[in-house]
């Protein structure tokens, strides 16, 4: 018989919701600290649960048990890595990265954020909506779809619509995208409507800590790409469902995050949020360069290489095959080497200081290519694809080796171990930077998806459910497989299992709507495993 987990697994049960939200205001006092009289002026009382949900997207949000190390658990071990960006050789080299899956890794995602984000947003909604700010409810229907999708492109069915509510009842994939699309419909009419009544005013300017521009603008811009990002992420599965929110897309006449001046991330300045991939990876010394970074990066001569990652410190004293002093180094995922002897190999470039990135002009730009190339918009796909490219570029600050970069026909190098040859492995792409014309759709997806896995760096969440959805960039494999035959070596990891102490009945529905085994391997209602044009 399966048990309620603890207070942060919170599986849609009333009890806990009424708990959880009662307790808000003891545990955040960095937000709710406003005395009770301040909190009717300048919208502050509506200001608090957004800021706590803003926190909570790229998880660093403070319960009153520190800060960082639930990022780790909830994103750095596991779709950081399973992504092909980063590498933990300390913790993860003999669980998930050969794929021996750590339950407490794996459902710290799900328990944090049903415990302390979704019960936020829950407490925005009802309070945004009794007292009609229409732009602070628009808002948070846009962060909780921001929020949520992540969560059900990790572990599948989940509990979105019906929270809060006295069943609490899951929702398939398919049903609860049909819901993200109605929230970020109706969020888009909410800002419009106060836009249109208040113009020139940002009410909600004090509380942003996402967007560039702090403007109402930036807010429907976000929307409206987080939208076309859902409506390419079933492209696969449901055409007429992802081409009918292409064209609401367009015609909304909104626009996209299409400059350098709209960027998606959270603000470390001001805001009391520290970058957690920062903070593991500058003051813990764990966050390290993965092996398929390496072969992209060093094989295109990309220029964002010095921005992404900081060169490795080896010593080239003999034990190694590879001398990496100096070298841009990955580590392969799945050798199963619980050793310290990576220690020197390359980490990230990211700091406590790096607004933590959760949308991009580039991000946006790889979608419209996608989408022209899926015949639903009439765009010039190879256009697209190169504003993609120039966006990352100027977004890295590297914007004056663009010309060459798209002309290059330079292909991923094949990885050799620094220290054991058998771990060495060929890469499985010869796709180049350049655009062909003359490709297949198939090789012109592959090109598009490897340069937006490439621009959405670092956040792993999107760049992991790319990969799985379109079988791009073509990654390494594991080198060992402990999953005792759940998760096939070369189909790789599919979604996260969902906690396992989770009460008896919210998990069976879970698992009748997912429609097959709760393991790694299970494939989402998105991921088909072939692309369809």
């Amino acid at each position: 018989m399966r048990k309620i987990y603890n207070t942060l697994s919170v599986i849609g049960i009333i009890v806990f919701l009424t708990a959880c939200t009662g307790s808000f205001e003891k545990y955040n006092t960095d937000k709710t600290g406003f005395p009770e009289e301040e909190q009717e002026y300048d919208y502050n009382k509506y200001g608090i649960q957004p800021s706590i949900i803003q926190k909570g997207i790229y998880f660093n949000y403070n319960w009153g048990t520190g800060l960082n190390w639930q990022f780790q658990i909830m994103q750095n071990l596991n779709v950081d890595m399973f992504a092909g960006y980063f590498h933990n050789y300390t913790h993860a080299n003999t669980t998930n990265s050969v794929y021996n899956l750590h339950d407490g890794w794996n459902s710290s995602n799900w328990e944090n954020t049903y415990g302390y984000i979704m019960p936020a947003i829950y407490k925005s909604e009802e309070l945004t909506l009794s007292d009609e700010y229409p732009s602070f409810l628009g808002i948070t229907k846009i962060l909780k779809v921001a929020t949520m999708h992540r969560i059900a492109d990790q572990y599948g069915p989940l509990i979105y619509s019906a929270f809060g509510t006295e069943d609490n009842s899951p929702e398939s994939l398919q049903v609860a995208y049909q819901n993200f699309f109605s929230d970020l419909e109706e969020g888009i009419i909410l800002i419009q409507a106060w836009m249109n009544e208040n113009p020139g005013v940002e009410s909600f300017a004090k509380f942003d800590i996402i967007t560039k521009t702090r403007t109402y603008d930036e807010w429907l811009r976000f929307a409206n790409t987080l939208r076309l990002r859902l409506a390419i992420r079933v492209s696969n599965v449901d055409k007429a469902m992802a081409q009918t929110q292409v064209n609401k897309c367009f015609a909304s006449k909104i626009g996209f995050l299409n400059t350098n001046e709209h960027l998606i991330a959270v603000s470390t300045i001001g805001s009391g949020y520290i970058n957690p991939l920062g903070e593991i990876n500058k003051s813990w010394g764990e966050v390290f360069m993965n092996a398929n970074m390496e072969s992209f990066l060093v094989g295109f001569n990309d220029p964002r290489l010095l921005a992404y990652f900081d060169p490795a410190e080896g010593d080239g004293d003999g034990q190694y095959i590879v001398n990496v002093k100096g070298i841009y180094k990955g580590i392969r995922q799945g050798t199963g080497v619980a050793s310290n002897i990576y220690n020197s190999h390359s980490k990230s470039a990211i700091s406590q200081t790096t607004n933590a990135i959760l949308m991009t002009p580039a991000e946006a730009w790889f979608l419209r290519a996608e989408a022209a190339l899926r015949g639903l918009t009439a765009e010039n796909v190879a256009e697209c694809y190169e504003q993609g490219v120039r966006a990352s570029f100027l977004q890295w600050s590297v914007s004056s080796e663009t010309d060459t970069y798209l002309k290059s026909e330079r292909t991923p190098v094949d990885y050799f171990d620094a220290f054991n040859a058998q771990f060495d492995v060929a890469t499985r792409s010869s796709i180049t930077p350049k655009w062909e014309e003359t490709d297949t759709n198939e090789r012109k997806l592959e090109r598009i998806i490897t340069q937006k896995w490439l621009a959405c760096y670092p956040e792993g969440a999107e760049a992991w459910a790319e990969q799985r959805r379109t079988g791009y960039p073509q990654l390494f494999r594991v080198a060992v497989n402990n999953s005792g035959g759940t998760i096939n070596t070369e189909e790789m990891i599919r979604r996260l299992p969902y906690p396992t102490n989770m009460a008896s009945s919210q998990y069976n529905k879970l698992l009748e709507l997912l429609g097959g085994v709760d393991t790694g391997g299970t494939r989402l209602w998105w991921d088909v495993g072939r692309n369809v044009f």
